[in-house]
């Protein structure tokens, strides 16, 4: 029963098996601790959902979601549905309380049961958090579309001529978007984890009342362990008048129907150019705003000129070294807002129909009790945690955005990884030893893992670069794609790797067999043996373990060798 019963709607029920998306130990018949059995799904209930319906308010309004269209009431259904009833309470303290259900919320709930344990968790809004339903997955349906409408303006380059203009549908994109969410939505839905996992599952703001318990609307819980998986929102920053006109952040651009003519962007990091670079794609005329002298900050010179170029072509106008004046609207329920900036004491506006706001990510901390459960937090770098992850409540740990400033759904994974050893097995396993690559996915992508030169140099340890441009790669020449390169660092006369960038299509595939090699230690030498499929992109990392191999054919072997082969002549 859920928000498709409530509207009169056909119940959209699951089909087949549902995927797992955990490892090994979640894929045990020991998900559920002996005895215990799933809560029930009742008929009816009081929830604050439909108290909140009574005052007039839509279950798509109370959550931000929108239109509520057969996709989204799927996806509500899976994330909260409306009339969930929380599990009769014995009194039982948990082994874990999980706070939030995000990728590192969901996981550590997931695994936690997984091994035995007694385990709630608590979500105020929906299961998923931003990476299912704001973040990761709508946002690369989003980009598919996008490089699914160039590649059809392009197609000339391979010969194939289309007759007449490209003519993006949004409304049809849109809803691609909301039918891929609401199918993976499934992996995270409250009746998988209540009913497979034997989780607890509980909608409603946590909040922590002592060190070692939690209430949750009328419920208080007791636990022997306790995780913050709260994650972030978008950073609205103090521009004057900003607060004043109706824009967009990635909680809201999702819910667009119409492809806005003029977009605006603040903030030009990955989440602000990859969606800015998609909705160029799509039909829009777009302008970046950034406040520094260059887009990706982070990221090497050269894989950022080449994004940039990459975007221009696109149509995205990017401006940087700019100071805020002031943004405006005439009209506050959705007319032109009107962006006057500065750019070296020259004055200029702008004016667009949407304005998205993507300037960074804040943690969600208020609200929590934290102080209650005497865990230390900061408004802006989030809870405090040690290596473990541990928060200055030995009891209590954190995972994902909340504590780190690697805000990536693959880092809050591996957090929750740690923190059930951690937490329940009385394990030591430190964040500072798990390797985190991470990729940007424009177009170009650029991937990342490891250390960069100006980190190298910044410690004083001497690098080797080894690097393989993409013009050189058969596989990139043949797919009109090869502007881009992989480059790997390696320490000074060794094989081993300290660092790579790949710049790319797929350079976020491509990164992982880099960062499998540093994981398990195995040096660029030993990918240079490694036997690639050809022709693939793939290919350039072996290529760079193959330059690095030369670099082992010394003058002193180069004369060994010749000898040899000169006595085999004989």
């Amino acid at each position: 029963l859920g928000f498709s019963n409530l509207l009169g709607e056909e119940h959209i029920a699951l089909q087949g098996s549902i995927p797992e998306h955990f490892d090994d130990i979640l894929t045990s018949d020991a998900r559920r601790p002996a005895g215990r059995k799933a809560p029930p799904l009742p008929p009816s209930s009081d929830s604050g959902e439909e108290a909140q319906e009574k005052e007039g308010n839509s279950p798509g309004e109370v959550f931000g979601v929108s239109p509520l269209d057969a996709h989204n009431v799927q996806l509500l259904d899976h994330v909260h549905p409306a009339q969930w009833v929380p599990p009769p309470r014995s009194g039982e303290k948990y082994n874990m309380v999980v706070i939030g259900a995000g990728a590192g919320g969901l996981i550590t709930a997931a695994g936690a049961a997984g091994v035995g344990a007694r385990v709630a968790l608590i979500e105020e809004n929906l299961l998923g958090g931003d990476c299912l339903n704001v973040g990761c997955v709508p946002s690369k349906a989003l980009i598919a579309a996008a490089r699914a409408a160039k590649t059809v303006r392009n197609a000339a380059k391979w010969g194939v001529s289309v007759t007449g203009s490209v003519e993006v549908d949004f409304a049809k994109v849109m809803e691609h978007v909301r039918s891929t969410r609401a199918h993976i939505s499934k992996n995270d839905a409250a009746s998988r984890y209540a009913e497979e996992l034997g989780v607890d599952v509980y909608f409603g703001r946590g909040e922590f009342l002592s060190k070692n318990s939690v209430c949750v609307g009328p419920h208080t819980l007791t636990f022997a362990r306790a995780c913050i998986a709260t994650g972030g929102r978008a950073h609205v920053p103090p521009i004057p008048g900003l607060r004043d006109v109706k824009f967009l952040t990635n909680e809201s651009v999702f819910n667009l129907t119409e492809l806005p003519k003029r977009l605006g962007v603040i903030g030009a990091g990955p989440i602000g150019l990859e969606l800015a670079q998609a909705f160029a794609c799509l039909g829009s005329s777009v302008t970046v705003f950034a406040r520094s002298s260059s887009i990706l900050d982070k990221e090497e010179a050269e894989a950022v000129g080449i994004v940039a170029a990459e975007l221009e072509r696109d149509g995205v106008k990017v401006l940087t070294n700019i100071k805020y004046n002031k943004i405006s609207s005439s009209d506050q329920q959705g007319g032109a807002i009107t962006i006057s900036y500065s750019v070296k004491g020259e004055a200029s506006t702008v004016e667009v129909d949407q304005l998205l706001v993507a300037a960074g990510r804040v943690p969600n901390v208020t609200n929590l009790g934290l102080e209650n459960a005497a865990v230390r937090y900061d408004p802006r770098r989030g809870v405090e945690v040690d290596d473990h992850l541990q928060t200055t409540n030995p009891n209590i740990y954190a995972v994902g955005d909340v504590c780190t400033r690697y805000k990536f759904t693959h880092a809050a994974d591996a957090m929750a990884r740690l923190v059930i050893r951690n937490a329940l097995f009385y394990g030591r396993g430190k964040f500072s030893a798990i390797l985190i690559p991470w990729a940007t996915y424009t177009d170009p992508e650029i991937a990342h893992v490891g250390l960069y030169a100006r980190d190298l140099e910044a410690r004083s340890i001497q690098y080797d670069t080894y690097q393989k441009d993409l013009e050189h790669n058969d596989r990139a020449i043949t797919d009109g794609l090869d502007v881009g390169y992989v480059r790997i660092l390696c320490r000074k006369g060794t094989d081993e790797i300290l660092g790579a960038t790949v710049v790319g299509p797929e350079a976020g595939n491509i990164i992982s067999e880099v960062s499998v090699a540093m994981a398990a230690k195995l040096g660029l030498g030993k990918l240079a043996a490694v036997v690639h499929p050809y022709p693939t992109i793939a290919e350039s990392v072996r290529a760079c373990g193959d330059l690095y191999n030369r670099t082992r054919l010394t003058p002193t072997v180069k004369t060994i060798f010749r000898g040899l082969l000169k006595f085999q002549r004989r």
